[in-house]
């Protein structure tokens, strides 16, 4: 296989000149230029990427913990990310995790030998201690609220959106009150249950932990929600629900077992995803997909000035009201 310096042989020139055309620098003669074009088109030659990247110091690829990929709202923040990437001709190198620490661990060790430049989390198991003793190999920006002088993030105040929702439940009059949750330990979880508790204690109004559901991401999950109040002897007249798809699995079979909506049990969802607009679903507009984009931007600001300081976004949320309260 052919090389650098067999190029240089053919074409006449120097090794340092071959170099300088393989990577487009200015400051070449037309014809030197020609010339190398010429053999490396006639030895159909291939730069070594490796080679590059060892040269560079750079890969053009970021990695991106995410922890599943068919779930609505990381498939927003991966749909933010992708964009902008795009835009910037920067590669993605994403690794579905299941919140597996080894995987998570798998892209920090490919930051740390310079196989990716930068690493974006949308959402991790590990802590942020064990993240942070790796952000001396590249920038990591987390998709969510950390306190951190070494990594960058962007979120959303989960508890001035839960506490929003649930101030709307009770100026509606509910005091029947429970919520859906994915992950019931997450950093996001926990504020959300506590803007749930405080919520309540300001009403005098007593947490019921029966209408409380975790593990709940699905349709399929919404619906089962449903089929467990139904077998209560007292009901909750209202959910909070942290997704979309989740709310829309809840009215399905709430209206197929008879129940009203909102009548009968109100629904403030979260995310305002299109299924949400279709169902008319109260949501709170969580800027997932901004989420995602700014991330990418505050990653590629510290790939293109490392010395630039590490930045905490929060960005605004909104209540949409429709048909579900």
């Amino acid at each position: 296989m052919a090389n650098i310096k067999d190029i240089a042989r053919l074409a006449g020139v120097s090794v340092a000149t071959v170099s300088r055309v393989l990577n487009d620098h200015p400051y070449v003669s037309e014809a030197k230029r020609a010339a190398v074009q010429e053999v490396v088109q006639r030895l159909n030659y291939s730069r070594n990427v490796n080679a590059v990247h060892l040269i560079t110091g750079k890969t053009n690829m970021v990695g991106v913990v995410i922890p599943y990929l068919n779930l609505p709202y990381f498939n927003s923040i991966m749909e933010g990310i992708a964009q902008e990437a795009l835009e910037a001709n920067v590669h993605l190198l994403v690794s579905q995790t299941n919140y597996a620490a080894d995987k998570e661990t798998e892209l920090l060790n490919m930051l740390k030998i310079k196989q990716i430049d930068g690493l974006l989390i949308c959402s991790r198991s590990l802590k942020w201690e064990v993240i942070e003793a790796y952000s001396q190999f590249g920038p990591i920006i987390a998709c969510e609220y950390i306190e951190s002088d070494r990594i960058s993030s962007v979120h959303i105040d989960h508890y001035g959106s839960f506490r929003l929702a649930m101030q709307l439940l009770l100026e509606k009059g509910h005091t029947r009150i429970g919520y859906c949750l994915g992950r019931g330990h997450s950093f996001n979880s926990r504020n959300r249950r506590r803007a749930f508790s405080d919520a309540l204690s300001s009403a005098g109004v007593p947490v019921r932990e029966e209408w409380m559901f975790y593990q709940i991401y699905s349709i399929e999950d919404g619906a089962e929600v449903v089929r467990s109040i139904l077998d209560m002897e007292e009901r909750p007249t209202a959910l909070l629900v942290a997704g979309d798809q989740v709310a829309a699995g809840i009215i399905s079979e709430a209206v197929k077992n008879g129940l009203r909506v909102p009548e009968d049990l109100a629904i403030v969802s979260f995310d305002n995803h299109p299924i949400a607009q279709l169902f008319d679903i109260t949501t709170i507009d969580n800027r997932l997909v901004e989420i995602g984009r700014t991330a990418f931007s505050l990653l590629l600001k510290r790939l293109q000035d490392p010395a630039s300081p590490v930045e905490h976004r929060e960005l605004p949320f909104r209540l949409i009201e429709r048909a579900t309260v």
